[in-house]
């Protein structure tokens, strides 16, 4: 059984082994390690409003599970209730569950906010405090690797956890074609087309130092024995980098920064959309309202030709 289930509730807890068995078919049905994580601690908080059978659930303790997390944000309670809701489905569909409670309950809209990319220039200032793209022949394998990593992500367009979990051979690095396969939501992969030199050959240089044959591209121990870098560990190293150079990105930012400068580069929406992996153009298109330069240089246009007349 999940060990964090057992030490949260006990094997004896009602819900413990209907927990353990949803989670089991998620995680076979190929769901990220990320929506595993998050599943479980939401569906662990659920648990203080309902310990009883999980053919018992109703509309009530999921309208008190809803109430105590009022207070956070409408993207995160949605999150939470769609643990919720995933749970009761699977429960009716296994016949563990007479009705869906979730029918009676109200879904939670979430107001669409713009991404936030990061300037370039901070992009650029971050990573070359980490090392320049010729580092020096003494610098420590893991900060080559954090390096390669964030850069991954930014020249990818790759979510972090994405990155993370490369492996040697999602790397094709034949000459003049090399491509990356990235491993996406829902078990999906897509193929993105390395195209920054420089970045290559850092990718190359640190491969080589590295000496990996196989597994995890980033590992999380300096000699290379341990797995894969963890998003958190990740998340942590990039904002200590952040906080010394002094500049402020988040590290979902330098996704949406690659994303903002190839629609300011007149790459199609549908072109953007395949290479982050959303599953439709809809969440792409948000980017085309970042997208000042081309507006401003339409504005300017039109005011010359104005001024011709």
């Amino acid at each position: 059984m999940d060990p964090v289930i057992v030490e949260q509730l006990g094997r004896d807890h009602p819900l413990a082994i209907h927990l353990n068995d949803f989670l089991t078919d998620l995680k076979n049905a190929n769901a990220s390690p990320q929506t595993l994580r998050a599943y479980r601690g939401d569906l662990l908080q659920f648990t203080a409003h309902h310990d009883g059978q999980v053919s018992d659930i109703s509309a009530a303790p999921i309208r008190a599970f809803l109430a105590d997390i009022g207070a956070l944000s409408a993207s995160t309670r949605k999150r939470k209730r769609a643990a919720v809701s995933s749970f009761c489905r699977w429960a009716v569909r296994q016949d563990r569950l007479d009705t869906n409670p979730m029918d009676k309950i109200d879904t939670i809209k979430v107001h669409k906010t713009l991404p936030r990319p990061a300037a370039a220039a901070d992009v650029a200032k971050v990573l070359n405090s980490i090392c320049s793209r010729r580092p020096r022949k003494d610098l420590p394998l893991d900060r080559l690797r954090d390096r390669v990593l964030f850069e991954t992500i930014y020249v990818c367009g790759s979510r972090a956890a994405e990155a993370c979990g490369l492996d040697i051979d999602d790397f094709d690095l034949r000459q003049d074609d090399e491509h990356v396969r990235i491993h996406g939501k829902g078990g999906t992969v897509r193929t993105v087309l390395l195209d920054d030199r420089g970045y290559v050959v850092l990718l190359k240089l640190y491969l080589t130092r590295a000496s990996y044959r196989y597994g995890p591209a980033f590992r999380a121990s300096i000699n290379g024995s341990g797995g894969s870098l963890s998003y958190d560990a990740a998340h942590h190293r990039w904002e200590n980098y952040c906080e010394a150079a002094g500049v402020e990105i988040d590290i979902h930012q330098l996704r949406h920064a690659h994303a903002t400068e190839l629609i300011n580069a007149g790459v199609s929406i549908e072109a953007v959309r395949r290479r982050l992996g959303h599953a439709s153009t809809e969440t792409t298109q948000l980017y085309t309202l970042l997208n000042d330069d081309i507006a401003d240089a339409e504005i300017r246009a039109a005011r010359r030709r104005r001024d011709r007349r």
